[in-house]
């Protein structure tokens, strides 16, 4: 099997690129790295004996996306090039729009010139919009509320149709809910380029000290202790879930949607206190207003990607906890 992926270098690229070169020899990357850096290669290639082709180059890209499924006999892609910051969609709808469809249709049109048909898409709950009833299965009404939801819904439309022009298709959209955490070796990680906007590297970055506090927006919502609940996932379990989807696709046709979480929320001041453990310190944080169009509570159903795919989530808010901390402190001391 020799598998593509798209946006490999970045935070949840590489953590599936680590499990793909542990299951396949040959993996390669196309990646522009505007988000993630080149080290995140040398890094994998630490991890793992098998090797791994490294690509610099944008899926819009049709004529170099073609050459690269060529030249290295591609048969299954992992798709996950593109934008994925809710606050800057917002801001930048246009360049959302351009990179994540625009991206996705020229990755399309190389494939289909490959004749390649297997496909596994990194979507995200975002495309549910708030939530009608918990837990969020599969069969929930799509309702995304921001440009960077909303061209997660578009390109699954685009995938559907694509799938249902042809029968040789084979298409899965894995619906991410909030994936953290770090690979256990501690040298690849959530490592983004600028102010982190996903909760858990922010708060590994306070406990650092390189930030002052953690902003906690909302603690009057109806939840337990007044803050909001997500699905945290470990980002190994969520790599997992993509070989468990590419061996599903070697048996199934046509378009399919599996939700990739753990069933279970966590809120805001329990993942604070769980990684108050993890690290010994304490973390100063200050409560805020609600951000508009967030919800108190958000969680994914799991059934149908244990029935079908044969994968359940299996690590523990606290080894997410204890990973992240692990890996902040190799980035401030990589030679332990």
């Amino acid at each position: 099997m020799n598998v593509l992926i798209t946006g490999g270098t970045g935070y949840i690229g590489s953590h599936i690129c680590s499990v793909l070169m542990d299951e396949f020899k040959n993996t390669t990357i196309i990646d522009n790295l505007s988000n993630s850096k080149m080290k995140t290669i040398h890094n994998l290639k630490k991890i793992s004996k098998n090797t791994i082709n490294f690509i610099a180059g944008d899926v819009r890209d049709t004529n170099l996306v073609y050459k690269t499924i060529k030249e290295n006999k591609i048969n299954h892609v992992i798709h996950l090039a593109g934008l994925k910051s809710v606050s800057n969609s917002t801001e930048f709808p246009i360049e959302y729009y351009d990179n994540n469809v625009s991206g996705t249709i020229s990755l399309l049109q190389a494939m289909n010139l490959a004749n390649v048909k297997s496909l596994v898409f990194s979507s995200s709950a975002t495309v549910y919009g708030a939530p009608q009833y918990l837990p969020l299965d599969e069969a929930h009404p799509t309702a995304a509320i921001n440009p960077y939801g909303r061209s997660k819904l578009h390109i699954e439309e685009i995938l559907r149709d694509t799938a249902h022009s042809n029968p040789d298709w084979r298409i899965a959209c894995l619906r991410y809910f909030n994936p953290v955490g770090s690979h256990e070796s501690g040298i690849i990680g959530d490592e983004p380029n600028g102010t982190p906007q996903n909760l858990m590297p922010y708060l590994a970055q306070v406990a650092a000290g390189m930030r002052p506090e953690l902003n906690i927006y909302g603690n009057d919502y109806n939840t337990t202790d007044g803050t909001g609940v997500r699905d945290y996932i470990h980002i190994m379990d969520l790599a997992e879930g993509h070989i468990a989807a590419l061996d599903f696709l070697a048996a199934q046709a046509s378009f399919h949607t599996f939700n990739l979480g753990t069933g279970r929320g966590y809120s805001v001041l329990e993942l604070l206190n769980c990684f108050e453990i993890a690290c010994g310190k304490t973390i100063p944080h200050r409560f805020l207003a609600r951000r508009p169009g967030d919800v108190a509570e958000c969680y994914a159903a799991t059934e149908k990607a244990k029935t079908h795919l044969g994968w359940h989530p299996k690590r523990s808010l606290e080894e997410m906890c204890e990973s992240s901390w692990n890996f902040q402190k190799m980035l401030e001391n990589p030679r332990n």
